[in-house]
């Protein structure tokens, strides 16, 4: 009868070792050789990777875009005012009665009475009046003008109703919501964002099939090969792991030309954004985008890669059987 030695459990436990080590190796063994196969067809591989980085740099500089037309509108937008015109024949009078009866009201937060004067020397401000103004010296047609700053915490809908009710006060005009540009932005964004969510995942899908159709490509040249290391015994994680390696070196080589690009585009716009933020008085801030962001693109657009060769692979290793 036999009986079990002592040294099994002693083989057993080193083996576990070995094979631990011998899996590491060809992990670091697969990175190297795939990466020099990816060399060895400098031209094919630049081609891959300049599409799959284009492909990857479209949505973030959608997105760079988007980001900076919402700063550019907050930067613009001071706190929103309606302005009230009052009729040709209201005077000093009337406008005054009617700012202490809307400073009273919970909804306002302040309002200001500018004289058709001061309307006139705003003008004269800017450049190409002076012509028009000095010819109305004599008559000022502009009337007088109340600034009506809602209360902060009012939403969208809450100014549009303070505005009808100011329009229906007696010697109103006209009632300008200051807001009704923001709102309009606000859907544009809304809907450039919903746009750059679909043009982003679609890009993505194609950068997955990009590398899929490459790594295909190389199984294919290489399918004698492939069925020598079968008929030897070799494992499907085995024979398809050079090729995972190949995808996420795809993947991460595209992501870091992604990245450059949108850093490139960066420091393109970096002077004319100073410029434009000059002109409005500093108040415009236009950015890039984070660091963190940038830095995610390689690692992730290694994985797209990684995912893309790990499908075509299951079906062609399928097939080769």
């Amino acid at each position: 009868m036999n009986t079990p030695s002592a040294a099994e459990p002693t083989r057993t436990a080193t083996a576990r070792p070995r094979r631990f080590a011998a899996w590491r190796e060809h992990h670091r063994w697969s990175a190297v050789a795939s990466l020099r196969h990816l060399l060895r067809r400098p031209l094919g591989t630049l081609l891959t990777v300049t599409v799959m980085g284009l492909a990857l740099a479209l949505p973030l500089l959608f997105y760079l875009l988007l980001d900076n037309l919402d700063g550019l509108g907050r930067g613009l937008e001071r706190n929103p005012a309606l302005n009230v015109f009052l009729e040709a024949g209201q005077g000093n009078a009337q406008a005054e009665a009617l700012a202490r009866s809307w400073r009273e009201r919970a909804d306002v937060q302040a309002v200001t009475v500018k004289t058709p004067q001061q309307g006139l020397d705003e003008l004269a401000a800017q450049q190409g009046f002076s012509g028009v103004l000095h010819a109305l010296d004599e008559h000022n047609p502009l009337p007088y003008v109340l600034e009506v700053t809602p209360r902060q915490d009012l939403d969208a809908v809450a100014v549009a109703h303070l505005a009808e009710q100011l329009r229906g006060e007696h010697g109103v005009a006209q009632v300008q919501d200051g807001t009704l540009w923001r709102q309009r932005l606000d859907a544009l964004l809304a809907l450039g964002r919903r746009l750059t969510a679909v043009l982003a995942l679609w890009l993505t899908l194609a950068a997955v099939l990009i590398v899929a159709n490459s790594i295909r490509m190389d199984i294919a040249g290489r399918r004698e090969e492939i069925r020598v290391l079968q008929l030897l015994g070799a494992s499907p994680g085995f024979v398809r792991r050079p090729y995972l390696y190949a995808g996420a070196w795809y993947g991460g080589l595209a992501g870091v030309l992604a990245a450059l690009l949108v850093a490139a585009v960066e420091a393109a716009l970096a002077e004319p954004a100073a410029r434009l933020a000059l002109a409005y008085g500093g108040r415009l801030q236009l950015h890039g985008l984070p660091p963190w962001l940038l830095l995610a693109v390689p690692p992730a657009a290694a994985l797209l890669g990684w995912l893309g060769a790990r499908g075509v692979c299951a079906w062609q290793l399928r097939r080769s059987r």
